[in-house]
């Protein structure tokens, strides 16, 4: 899990402050528009309606092909002009002629014809089937996992947005207060109670503070842009806040320690393995013979789309590639070696995870221990600025203790934020983990 800087939380691109428009927004609102516009849900829900469409296409395994066509022909070839007569229904005694039958007259056939396939028996093609069906579940199941991802994702953008703000604001709070402290020194150095070198890095404390503020400020609109990226809005001279302001506590949970089969992106992968299982013994069927019925319906005339002469022509295939150099043997080897080869890329996948979640989890107890510690330094400093301010007024303390004290009340304020954010989104992304 990547570590979000104190000052630099998105970026260290510098910008001109807040965009002119903002938008409030909540977070069940991003979650919405995530659903419906992010590109990356989109192209996994096409990848899901190509494999269904894959899978439709076996139906053909069940149902049958009908064709039909109109053929049209003039021909003075014998046999031709013969079996055209012949289906037309036409032929007389004079057309036994041997100098018509080795020199006929041009003769002109129109053929309709309606022709029926039926499979009977197709064993490969059955488990062909069936590994279409795994393939098809296998992309819905990882479009789920990608829905689930986004909204993690998002959370996290959230929660990033809401920490920029905050950033804001205690840089402001710190600004404020190095500006009072700017003004009570220059007060006493007007008097001779300071020298200028303390006036000097008083005011170098203020274009400190000010120019964090600044990088700050660019911070927000970085992570209002990768908001609208994830949601794919134009976001140009517009920026996000969010409807709740970031909680600086944090709630405890017991730990999930063990991966659910039930997740989805292990399903998915379990489904993949399923499929090129399938597709093996699809393989190994392509030894068998297949059995096809057929049949056709013809209509013969001497003028186009003429119906005067019909026929019919039913009956059964049974066919069988006994050898065709070795094609199927090493369709079978491939099929074998895929298959194996996902299902050790599944077991691997799911180690990952198991690897990844105790990781996560031991993240977590570090980021509690973070968020306490952090509390208590905060709260320490402000005692400590506190107590120098107080001395300083009465001429006890020095300049740069009094700077060090407020620099370091700011930056442990800061720091007990980045330690709450970081633990509220290895908490979501534990669920994730665990989901």
């Amino acid at each position: 899990m990547k570590k979000v800087n104190l000052l630099i939380i998105l970026g260290m691109v510098t910008g001109a402050g807040f965009a002119q428009d903002t938008l409030t927004i909540s977070k069940n609102d991003l979650l919405q528009k995530v659903t419906e516009n992010n590109l990356q849900i989109k192209v996994a829900e096409k990848s899901f309606q190509s494999a269904k469409a894959d899978y439709r296409q076996s139906n053909a395994l069940f149902l049958p092909n009908i064709n039909v066509s109109h053929t049209g022909i003039s021909t003075t070839n014998p046999l031709m002009a013969f079996g055209s007569k012949l289906n037309q229904e036409v032929l007389t005694a004079s057309d036994f002629n041997p100098a018509l039958l080795n020199d006929p007259e041009k003769t002109q056939n129109f053929a309709t014809k309606i022709e029926v396939q039926q499979p009977l028996f197709n064993l490969d093609g059955l488990y062909g089937r069936q590994a279409a069906k795994a393939k098809m579940d296998a992309f819905q199941l990882q479009t789920e996992r990608t829905k689930e991802y986004l909204e993690l994702e998002v959370s996290k953008a959230y929660m990033q947005l809401q920490l920029a703000y905050k950033a804001v604001k205690v840089l402001e709070k710190a600004n404020a207060t190095a500006q009072g402290n700017l003004k009570m020194v220059e007060n006493y150095f007007k008097n001779g109670m300071l020298q200028k070198t303390d006036l000097l890095n008083v005011q170098v404390r203020v274009n400190e503070i000010t120019n964090q503020l600044q990088y700050a400020k660019s911070n927000v609109q970085n992570a209002s842009d990768y908001l609208a990226f994830l949601l794919n809005e134009d976001m140009a001279g517009k920026t996000y806040k969010p409807a709740e302001a970031l909680d600086n506590s944090i709630a405890i949970e017991s730990m999930n320690t063990t991966i659910s089969d039930s997740r989805k992106d292990i399903q998915a992968m379990q489904k993949s393995s399923e499929a090129y299982k399938k597709m093996f013994q699809s393989s190994k069927f392509g030894f068998l013979p297949r059995l096809n019925a057929f049949g056709s319906y013809e209509l013969y005339d001497q003028n186009i789309f003429g119906t005067s002469a019909k026929g019919y022509l039913v009956g059964a295939q049974l066919s069988w590639n006994v050898f065709d150099g070795f094609k199927t043997i090493g369709k079978t080897q491939k099929a074998k070696a895929d298959f194996e080869k996902a299902e050790i890329e599944t077991e691997q996948y799911k180690k990952q995870s198991q690897l990844e979640l105790s990781k996560t989890n031991r993240q977590l107890l570090d980021a509690e221990n973070k968020v306490n510690l952090s509390k208590l330094a905060f709260e320490q400093s402000q005692e400590a600025f506190r107590i120098r301010q107080n001395r300083f007024t009465q001429g006890l303390e020095k300049t740069t203790d009094l700077l060090m004290a407020e620099t370091q009340m700011a930056q442990k304020e800061l720091e007990h934020l980045q330690a709450v954010f970081e633990y509220n989104f290895t908490k979501q992304y534990l669920q994730f983990l665990t989901k």
